[in-house]
Parts: C-alpha cells; sequence; structure tokens
C-alpha cells in the first residue's frame, strides 16, 4: 500500500471536544460536463460519540440540476481504516474508495504522481488549535476509474481528472471558498488548488486569506499564505467568483463561475450546533491569467474542469438546499 499521505484525525479528539471531518472525491468527465462528488464525513458534539455520513452528488449539465443523497448512521459506526470507514457502506483507502448512498453506489481505484499539497504554509499549524480548519489534497490531479451507479444508470469511469481533499477542524470558517481546476486547454498536467476563508474573532469577520498552489509545466508555484492577504482580492457569487492570488513567484488571477442550476445546496453543522449552507458545481467553468515577472502572461481555461464550493450563513443565495439534515 506503501506510505498513506494523510490520516483520520478524530479518533484522537477528546471527549469533551467537538470535531468535524471530511475526506472526498471530485471527478469528471475529460470530455462532457458530468461529474461526481463524494464525500465520507464525521461530525462530533462535545461529549458525543462521532457520527459517520456518506454523501453523493452527480452533476451533469444535460440535467435539470444535481442528482444528490446522503445517509447517516449511528453514533459510534465510523472507524479510522486507512483512511475511513463509515459503518459496513462506504470505505475511503489509499487508492480505492467505495460507498452507497441512497440510489447512488460507487467503487473507484485511483492514483496521482503528484505528491499531496498541504495549503497551510507551516507544519505545526496542522497541529496547533489556531487556525481551527485545516486543509490538504493527498491526491490534487488524480485518475479515476471504477464505476458509479445512480438509479438505473452506470457510468463507467475511465482514467477520469479530478482530487481528492481531506479538511477538519473544531470548527468550520466563518465564510469560504474552495476551488480546483484542471484539464486546462493546452496545458498538460497544470492543475490549481485554492482554499479561502474568512475567520470570525468575536463581532469582526476577518478579510479573505487564501492558500494553495498551481502546478505548471511539472513546477508546484505556492500562493496566498498570510503575508499575501493584503493583495489577494474575493469577490465571490453563490455562482462564481472573481479572484486574485498572489505567491513568491506568479500572482494568479481567475474567474469560475456555473449556472446555478448546477450547483448542489446542503446544510453543514459545526459541532456546536451552528449551521453553515454549502454550494458546490463540480463541472464549472473557469478562466485564470497567470502573472510571473519576466514573462508573457498566460491564459489557461477550462470550460468543466473546475470545482467551486462556497459556504456561507445567508440563506438567500437562490440554490435549493437538499432535503438532508446533518448529521
Amino acid at each position: 500500500m506503501g506510505e498513506l499521505r494523510t490520516e483520520a484525525r478524530f479518533p484522537a479528539v477528546a471527549p469533551g471536544r467537538g470535531h468535524y471531518e471530511s475526506f472526498f472525491i471530485r471527478t469528471f468527465h475529460p470530455s462532457e460536463p458530468l461529474g461526481a462528488w463524494i464525500r465520507y464525513t464525521v461530525l462530533k458534539r462535545p461529549g458525543q460519540q462521532p457520527r459517520g455520513s456518506l454523501w453523493f452528488t452527480l452533476f451533469d449539465a444535460a440535467a435539470e440540476g444535481p442528482t444528490a443523497y446522503k445517509v447517516t448512521f449511528d453514533p459510534g459506526d465510523v472507524t479510522p481504516d486507512a483512511y475511513i470507514s463509515v459503518d459496513a457502506a462506504g470505505a475511503f483507502h489509499d487508492g480505492e474508495a467505495s460507498g452507497a448512498a441512497g440510489d447512488a453506489s460507487w467503487s473507484l481505484t485511483f492514483e496521482s504522481p503528484e505528491p499531496p499539497l498541504r495549503h497551510l504554509p507551516r507544519g505545526w499549524m496542522y497541529r496547533a488549535p489556531i487556525p481551527k480548519t485545516k486543509l490538504l489534497s493527498p491526491y490534487p490531479a488524480a485518475r479515476f476509474s471504477g464505476e458509479v451507479n445512480v438509479a438505473d444508470r452506470r457510468i463507467e469511469l475511465d482514467r477520469w481528472p479530478g482530487t481528492t481533499g481531506h479538511n477538519w477542524g473544531a470548527q468550520h470558517a466563518e465564510r469560504w471558498i474552495w476551488m480546483h481546476g484542471i484539464e486546462f486547454q493546452g496545458a498538460d498536467g497544470a492543475w490549481l488548488d485554492l482554499g479561502f476563508g474568512r475567520i470570525k474573532l468575536g463581532p469582526v469577520t476577518t478579510p479573505w486569506t487564501g492558500t494553495g498552489a498551481l502546478s505548471l509545466d511539472g513546477e508546484r508555484l505556492p500562493l496566498g499564505g498570510p503575508a499575501a492577504a493584503r493583495r489577494t482580492e474575493v469577490h465571490e457569487r453563490p455562482d462564481g467568483c472573481r479572484f486574485t492570488i498572489p505567491g513568491a513567484a506568479a500572482t494568479v488571477h481567475g474567474d469560475v463561475a456555473a449556472p446555478l442550476k448546477d450547483f448542489v445546496g446542503w446544510l453543514y453543522s459545526d459541532p456546536d450546533g451552528s449551521e453553515h449552507h454549502t454550494v458546490n458545481c463540480s463541472i464549472a467553468r473557469m478562466e485564470i491569467t497567470v502573472e510571473r515577472e519576466g514573462r508573457e502572461p498566460l491564459r489557461l481555461s477550462t470550460e468543466h474542469g473546475a470545482a467551486y464550493e462556497l459556504g456561507m450563513r445567508e440563506t438567500t443565495h437562490g440554490i435549493p438546499i437538499q432535503p438532508f439534515p446533518d448529521p
């Protein structure tokens, strides 16, 4: 199996503390606006046992909207089985993922030559209580094979591009954005993986800060971090955003968007009982401009190879929320 690229954190959480954790997969058809977003999650209230859930969304631009399912299991029916097993219904291992939720089931294998992407710039940040949200991408540019079944529809995957992610913490950010882009036209192997957040400090919500990387021509260019916060710009909407994120060797300007009908809406709970509305489209369009000193700007685009997720407090975004509680 080799060395694991990450590990479940919930087993080490003290009984009196709260915790959330998510392992996820995002993959899409190389030439069609068709994709899947799959999550294996844990939510632990203070003083309670952790509860596991399986989430599934099929995105198909030819349909009226996404097809989504979620199932939650009894307290304690989740184990850290390299990386996580939820009841007997789903497991996410190193290079394999399987599961079932509602009328959906999946059996996938995946691989990536890319090393993990750790969004936080310092290793100690993954061990410290601050920031309260941790994010990394174990397989930032993966290829998926296998099958997905949704009701009577069987979809075969043959090296579909995508990514895997892992995030956890004591509390979600007050507001967050996650985006991933790959399969840019004319730029084989390029990918972009970014996380942005705003944090609540008493009555004040901080400006956007972002972290992540752009991989270009085999070189990984770190982006964002605390030192770049003043030059980071984010203009978000429920159906997309425009952004600028600088790094030491490059600055990326971008736009990511999709029709509202192609977004799925979910309820996310924090361990303290508060809630966010989260909207996601995993077959979004993305255009970016890469600026590097001494070079002409490089413009890249992908028609449906991007994912965009926005987590927020407001409920007036116009995207239907799926009828599943959390947990």
